[in-house]
């Protein structure tokens, strides 16, 4: 405000007063104007207006140079705008979490330290905040980053939009690779513009997931540039909240938001695609042992309403029942916020994950199919309805064993059971057998009443799910992760 006011060395010091006490300041001026000021304002605005190239800076200049300038004063407000409850625990929890904090904000530096210091998103004790503020050449702007680069890990930055402008303009690279790895960087009087820009620059330059979370108008650009925006309904409208991904009443919400929400979102996501995949590899994987034993005759070995079934009734609701599934107690995730590291690894998947399901896939198809045709009794005159189609007997094995290892492998991998998860496995193997007595067309109905079939089928499903089932409980044995040992 101080460069259009006409000078007036009592505003300037009451402002910066009220600044440092975390007060947010309104000055008021008023600037008279003679009809000669106005002709010549109507006249340089009108022409400027008319303007080809660079419309919107030509009226700006007009703006500054007839209106906003030597303004006098007559009056200064301030008021107090209080930190929501939970503030300060819930940005020590997202720092804990492994999140990088960055206030980026309109208010004046010193409003902005005042109010950094009182939520600790700067430690007075343990962190200095460096100073760049009024810079005016783009030569400063690197000798001004040294500090940083000496003690980056005790060190805050605050910068005003000024000397943010020039970084942005002539050194963003330098200006990051100086920033990022800072506990907390303050940008005070920034512009929406800044906002959305910075935002821009960390996606692109990191590779980095940024959240933008607003409560303001001002704040609708940044939102719409990051990768995730959370909008914070307040007294500042609903414009924020209505622009974003997501729309909380406190920003203490936003930790049950990341650290619950976000975790049991990226956990069932991961559980759920894997055993999407798991289910469709086994049938491709069994269908192609048995080409291959035919020597490549195009027999279908799952045709019809078996292989209907085994993509909806018989395998849908379980597998769909992890959704429901939680590694962790919310209670949990609130005590140790370090187990957002995890998922910011990104292990639960990735190439190495794939590649694991994809191997446990294989071997599986291989066991059950191979399994199922040199267990199965030597095909009978009359046993298939065709020559054309597979032994009733085998495909009877081979069929039910794949139902059965899905259904296991979904229960192995459930680590807080469910009501709804118990119904859906115990009512989908009911289904299933109560559906085979109708099947008759496909299966050789005789041969379920005999003992040599239910021998076969548990060799069968013991040798697919038990060697990966304690494959999976040995590895967690000797290599324990971060949940097993805050859980255990």
């Amino acid at each position: 405000m101080s460069p259009l006011l006409a000078a007036n060395d009592y505003i300037d010091e009451e402002v910066g007063n009220m600044a440092r006490e975390g007060l947010r300041t309104l000055v008021i001026g008023r600037k008279p104007l003679f009809p000669t000021a106005y002709e010549s304002f109507t006249s340089a605005f009108h022409a400027a207006s008319l303007s080809l190239t660079a419309r919107d800076k030509a009226i700006s200049r007009v703006l500054s140079t007839h209106l906003e300038s030597a303004l006098h004063p007559l009056g200064l407000t301030a008021i107090e705008d209080l930190l929501q409850p939970l503030i300060k625990p819930s940005l020590e929890t997202l720092r804990n979490a492994g999140l990088k904090i960055w206030m980026l904000t309109g208010d004046k530096p010193e409003t902005a330290r005042s109010i950094a210091l009182s939520a600790r998103l700067v430690s007075a004790r343990s962190q200095a905040i460096h100073p760049i503020l009024a810079l005016r050449s783009s030569s400063l702007c690197l000798p001004a980053l040294q500090p940083l680069l000496a003690s980056p890990s005790t060190t805050a930055l605050l910068i005003d939009g000024a000397s943010l402008a020039l970084y942005l303009t002539h050194h963003p690279s330098a200006f990051l690779s100086a920033t990022l790895p800072l506990p907390a960087v303050i940008a005070t009087r920034c512009t929406p513009s800044q906002k959305a820009s910075i935002t821009t620059l960390i996606r692109s330059a990191t590779g980095k997931r940024v959240i933008a979370i607003g409560d303001g108008g001002n704040d609708v650009s940044m939102i719409s540039a990051a990768d995730i925006g959370i909008g914070i309904e307040g007294k500042e409208g609903r414009q924020a909240s209505l622009a974003a991904d997501f729309s909380v009443t406190q920003f203490s919400h936003i930790v049950k938001l990341l650290l619950w929400h976000g975790r049991n979102s990226y956990k069932r996501s991961a559980a759920l695609g894997q055993f999407i995949m798991h289910r469709g590899l086994l049938i491709s994987v069994a269908q192609t042992v048995f080409s291959i034993h035919l020597a490549g005759e195009p027999v279908a070995l799952y045709r019809d309403w078996l292989l209907v079934g085994y993509a909806t009734v018989y395998t849908m609701m379980p597998v769909f029942s992890l959704v429901l599934d939680r590694d962790v107690d919310e209670r949990l995730t609130n005590l140790y916020p370090e187990l957002y590291h995890e998922l910011q690894a990104g292990t639960s998947l990735s190439y190495r994950t794939f590649a694991v399901w994809t191997a446990i896939s294989l071997y599986q198809g291989l066991v059950i199919q191979l399994g199922a045709q040199l267990l199965a009794p030597s095909p009978t005159p009359g046993s298939s309805p065709s020559s054309t189609l597979p032994d009733s007997r085998m495909l009877l094995l081979s069929y039910t064993a794949l139902i059965i290892n899905e259904l296991l492998m979904v229960a192995a991998s459930i680590e807080t059971w469910h009501w709804s998860m118990w119904v859906s496995i115990l009512s989908t193997a009911l289904l299933y057998a109560a559906s085979v007595p109708f099947l008759g067309g496909y299966f050789s109905l005789a041969w379920v009443i005999e003992m040599g079939f239910w021998w076969r089928l548990a060799v069968l499903v013991g040798g697919s799910v038990g060697p990966v089932y304690i494959g999976g409980r040995v590895r967690r044995w000797l290599r324990p992760g971060i949940v097993g040992k805050v859980s255990g």
